[in-house]
């Protein structure tokens, strides 16, 4: 019989599992959020740039679940495509994630269209100023996360650190793929984990299947992080946030280049496969119930330290 574990993130949003799928844009949309939502995690539609029709339709598809669901904007983004957030607004949305920029301006604005905010935060200091903005939740996302954020911490000693400092709830992201990672965050006071790696290669997702064979094929030690592979992508992202993703000869050859570069560009050649750490262990593409239902599984292992401890 399944246990369902109480936390802040579940007793919200009336989960199963205390698990998030991560915001992706071109991987997470309408599909992986619903199909996540109607497994009992929070299905999250990734989505940068593009037209308001466009994030309507995507929007659309995961709340057809009939479950709750929300949506992550890129901040940096927003000033050119503030369309999107009224598009966000309008919608039946329960969380929206505004991160990676200035995103202090959209915070009253969302709250006050009932909806909970949340913010992706890599250092201490990221957390410290999530709190006096007022974000509702934080997601502590250590540098072996997938995708873009910063590289400064890892996950666990950001996790802990951020607990102490905060009184609001806080998620953790970056090398969470299965029922004992969960459980291990949970067990440090996490409120329930923010997954990306483990939902690129769902069934549901909108990764191309040679990169979700490449993710399932890869090892822990297969990843890069870098800013080289947005240089060569022509991508505006804040010099800031680098990205950790599967390794490409692109990296190999320009990261620690980064200044001759931008002087000189050169194309990337190929794909680029965001993913983290994590993906060392996804074994394979599967469908997003199962990945769901194998982070559940986090609830025995609790189960299992409880008796182990005596509790």
């Amino acid at each position: 019989m399944q246990h369902v574990i109480h936390t802040w993130l579940t007793n919200t949003f009336g989960l199963s599992v205390p698990v998030v799928s991560a915001p992706m844009a071109g991987v997470s949309g309408g599909a992986l959020a619903g199909a996540v939502s109607a497994a009992g995690g929070l299905g999250t539609v990734g989505f940068a740039a593009g037209t308001p029709e466009q994030l309507r339709a995507e929007l659309d598809t995961a709340a057809a679940s009939g479950r709750p669901y929300g949506v992550g904007l890129l901040a940096w983004l927003l000033p050119d495509y503030d369309e999107l957030l009224d598009v966000v607004l309008a919608s039946d949305a329960a969380l929206v994630s505004l991160s990676f920029g200035p995103y202090a301006r959209y915070v009253e604005r969302v709250q006050a269209a009932g909806k909970l905010v949340a913010t992706q935060v890599g250092t201490l200091d990221d957390a410290r100023a999530a709190l006096a903005i007022g974000v509702d939740v934080l997601v502590a996302r250590g540098g072996e996360g997938g995708g873009h954020g910063r590289n400064d911490v890892a996950t666990l000693p950001l996790l802990q650190a951020v607990l102490d400092a905060v009184d609001v709830p806080v998620l953790a992201a970056g090398g969470i793929a299965t029922g004992r990672g969960l459980a291990a965050v949970l067990a440090a006071g996490a409120a329930g984990a923010w997954v990306g790696t483990a939902f690129t290669v769902a069934t549901e997702a909108a990764t191309p299947d040679a990169s979700k064979n490449a993710v399932a094929a890869a090892g822990l030690a297969d990843t890069t992080y870098t800013t080289v592979l947005d240089i060569g992508r022509g991508a505006a992202w804040p010099a800031e946030f680098g990205g950790r993703a599967l390794r490409h000869p692109y990296a190999d050859k320009w990261h620690g280049r980064e200044d001759e570069l931008r002087a000189n560009p050169e194309k990337i050649d190929g794909p680029v496969t965001w993913a983290g750490q994590a993906a060392g262990l996804v074994a394979k593409p599967r469908a997003a119930a199962e990945i769901v239902a194998d982070l559940a599984t986090a609830e025995s292992h609790l189960a299992a330290i409880a008796r182990r401890t005596g509790g």
